[in-house]
């Protein structure tokens, strides 16, 4: 690994730019100047705490994936990542939702669409969901009509 420390893009003389380069994949290497300065020690890096954000990523986007490829509607996609944000054991099932392998949600994803044992905490818990995703598809039209918030597109 090399480790390059500059100063801040935005100009703040408190900040600094951290680069962090695998040198497996670096052919060459060359020093334009010196540093002048002594070097500070850098704080120890928590790599378990690194490693679980790297696959909390890498799980957030395969969610993204199977959102976009499960050929749902629009409205049907969103749903099923609003559900994911906060509960992880959420999957398609051709073209329905199933959460927590016991509620499922089929199209066109409305209230009187989820099925499981109706006096179920998970059951419950889902069609609060749903119930404020479809109210706040009714309070922001622009999510409505395109099917996708900005932070997915």
């Amino acid at each position: 690994m090399l480790i390059l420390k500059s100063s801040a893009s935005n100009g703040r003389p408190s900040l600094n730019d951290v680069h962090i380069v695998n040198l497996s994949y670096v052919s060459d290497v060359q020093i334009k100047e010196d540093v002048s300065s002594p070097l500070q020690p850098f704080p120890s890096i928590n790599f378990q705490r690194l490693n679980t954000r790297l696959r909390n990523q890498v799980e957030d986007k395969r969610r993204l994936v199977a959102a976009l490829a499960a050929g749902v509607s629009p409205g049907g996609q969103q749903l099923f990542l609003t559900i994911s944000k906060t509960i992880s054991d959420v999957r398609w099932h051709g073209s329905n939702i199933v959460v927590f392998n016991s509620v499922t949600i089929a199209p066109p994803y409305k209230l009187e669409n989820i099925k499981g044992d109706v006096g179920s905490k998970a059951f419950i818990h889902i069609k609060k969901i749903v119930e404020k995703y479809l109210k706040d598809q009714v309070v922001d039209p622009a999510t409505a009509k395109n099917g996708l918030s900005a932070s997915y597109v």
